[in-house]
């Protein structure tokens, strides 16, 4: 796990640009012995933003670039000179990244489209000049305001893959393979369990030079809802798909039995997963006669249309990518991706469960740093103590 280049869990820290101060200077000019207040306001801190960005697939590159700081606002000097304002920062991420509060576990944003900005932390506002201060009763103001104080958050990165279909099952029920004989994905493929260690996305040709994206994820086990195995880790990844497609192999001695563990293990995970379509794929059926699988259907539950399938033969592979392609574009399909775009309910995070996440990605580890330009001498300065809303 390691060695692997496929990252979707980072923890990085985040911080705006403070605003300048605003300036009290005096206008001094040959001839002119009462110049009155000139001093220009501070510019604002620089912003962080997050911009999702379709080049990207994993969050490798924020692994080694974990401190991103924004530019403080420049200080307001004379003339009524603003101070310049800080350079906003841009975090390039994947599309389909969640954010969340590293200390609280709280949701933050959303980013799931190409170009999409959102902006995490605002800078803070400069300073106003003492000539914003300036009144008949008061007309030469020795004083200035501060810029507000930057802000900080540590955040957690969290990557769910963008897909129209997700491969469900257990370790060697033949996710990979399917993937390899649909598309041109070349995930790694071997006769033990969890030879799949990230997920892997591959694009599924169709008629009239169509296609949907398959997203095949490390085999579940029972109990990957309570941490057992690698299916907790990469179950996210099929909250964003449209539709679930759960395979289970032909030798199996119980098929409906292990659909229902694995449906099971998906709800407990995330009950609202079971709103998506769902499509039961029986792999391996080369090893299957006609007979048999006349009498498996029959076992077979009811309300979630099934397929025989055999990769490695080609048997059911095209009458499988018909029941995908119609269930992708149904009616009730289309209506509850609809909604799934409009009303995503993201759960914010247990603090528990959350460092036992860190804990377990290496993410665990302390942030320490020194922001030398943060000491200033301000004592030749007067300030006001709260800021006038109005100005």
């Amino acid at each position: 796990m390691a060695e692997s280049n496929f990252v979707d869990y980072v923890k990085i820290y985040c911080r705006s640009g403070k605003g300048g101060r605003g300036s009290m200077h005096m206008h001094r000019a040959k001839y002119v012995p009462n110049g009155g207040p000139d001093g220009g306001d501070g510019g604002r801190g620089g912003h962080v933003y997050l911009r999702g960005n379709r080049n990207y697939w994993t969050l490798l590159h924020l692994r080694y670039d974990r401190h991103v700081f924004a530019g403080h606002g420049g200080n307001g000097s004379k003339c009524r000179s603003t101070g310049k304002d800080g350079e906003d920062k841009y975090i390039e991420v994947p599309c389909g990244t969640v954010v969340y509060n590293a200390d609280t576990g709280e949701y933050v944003c959303d980013v799931t489209e190409h170009g999409q900005e959102v902006m995490l932390l605002k800078g803070g506002r400069g300073g106003l000049g003492n000539w914003n201060f300036r009144t008949a009763t008061n007309q030469a103001p020795r004083y200035a305001q501060p810029g507000e104080p930057m802000r900080e958050m540590m955040v957690i990165l969290e990557l769910k893959l963008l897909a129209d279909v997700g491969l469900v099952g257990f370790p060697n029920a033949g996710k990979s393979t399917l993937l390899s004989a649909v598309s041109s994905a070349r995930p790694k493929i071997a006769n033990y369990p969890f030879t799949t260690l990230e997920p892997s996305l591959g694009i599924v040709s169709y008629r009239d030079n169509q296609s949907f994206v398959m997203a095949d994820i490390p085999g579940i086990i029972e109990g990957a809802s309570e941490g057992r195995g690698l299916g907790l880790r990469f179950l996210r990844h099929i909250e964003r798909n449209s539709l679930l497609l759960f395979m289970v192999p032909g030798d199996t001695d119980d098929i409906k039995k292990e659909y229902e563990i694995l449906l099971h293990e998906v709800a407990t995970f995330n009950p609202e997963l079971l709103d998506k379509q769902r499509v039961l794929a029986i792999t391996k059926s080369d090893l299957l006669d006609d007979e048999l699988i006349d009498m498996l259907s029959e076992q077979l539950p009811q309300d979630v249309p099934h397929v025989f399938i055999s990769a490695v033969t080609g048997k059911g592979i095209a009458q499988l990518k018909d029941l995908l392609w119609k269930e992708l574009n149904s009616e009730s399909n289309k209506l509850q991706a609809i909604t799934d775009q409009t009303n995503i309910v993201h759960r914010n995070k247990d603090v528990n469960q959350l460092r036992n996440e860190l804990r377990a990605m290496g993410e665990d580890e302390d942030f320490d740093f020194v922001d030398d330009d943060e000491i200033e001498d301000l004592d030749d300065f007067e300030y006001e103590e709260e800021w006038d809303d109005e100005q």
